[in-house]
This record gives structure tokens, C-alpha cells and sequence, in this order.
């Protein structure tokens, strides 16, 4: 199901934006060329939201213990080991749709 989450006018490159949406929290980022992703704002290592990462690149550092996470396919990079769940996003004008 696409859901509007958000307005893109609302957003600021490289910070997050929480939302809830079918009883499910996801965080929304804008990545320095524009581009928007939305993953789970949980993080299974250290069980605690990842909504105050640090974004470089398409990559987002876990606030607590800096685990480097995939935007693109939320899977956290070596050494470590997981994957978060990313959901697709369609912008249409100012408009951000999620499939949840």
C-alpha cells in the first residue's frame, strides 16, 4: 500500500525525519544529490532507533555505535552484519509516497 508520508519541502538534505506509517516507524532521508530514501528507524544491533545517524553519501553511521548502513538496501557493512528494512518511495511534485 503507498502511503504519503511526507512533503519533500519539509525535509533537509542529509538530516531525518521520522514518521509512523501502518503502525510501522521509518525514517526519511534526503541524500546530498537529491535522492530519497526510507528505512526502518531500528537498529537490530543495538536495538535503538537510527533517526539521529549521520548521513555520507547513500550511507547512514547508527548513532550509538556508528554500524555503516545501505540506504539503498539497508544492509549494514562489514564487519558487521544485519540489514535494516528499506521501502520504496515515489516523489510526485512535493509529495512523498512510501509502500509499506
Amino acid at each position: 500500500m503507498r502511503v504519503l508520508a511526507t512533503k519533500k519541502s519539509k525535509l533537509m538534505p542529509r538530516v531525518g525525519r521520522s514518521v509512523v506509517l501502518e503502525e510501522q516507524k521509518i525514517a526519511i532521508f534526503q541524500i546530498s544529490d537529491g535522492r530519497i530514501f526510507a528505512i526502518e528507524d531500528y537498529c537490530p544491533l543495538t536495538k535503538a532507533p537510527v533517526l539521529e545517524g549521520i548521513v555520507s553519501g547513500k550511507y547512514l553511521y547508527e548513532p550509538m555505535r556508528e554500524y555503516k548502513i545501505s540506504l539503498i538496501d539497508g544492509v549494514i557493512q562489514e564487519p558487521d552484519e544485519g540489514q535494516l528494512k528499506v521501502y520504496p518511495v515515489e516523489v510526485i511534485d512535493d509529495d512523498i509516497f512510501v509502500e509499506v
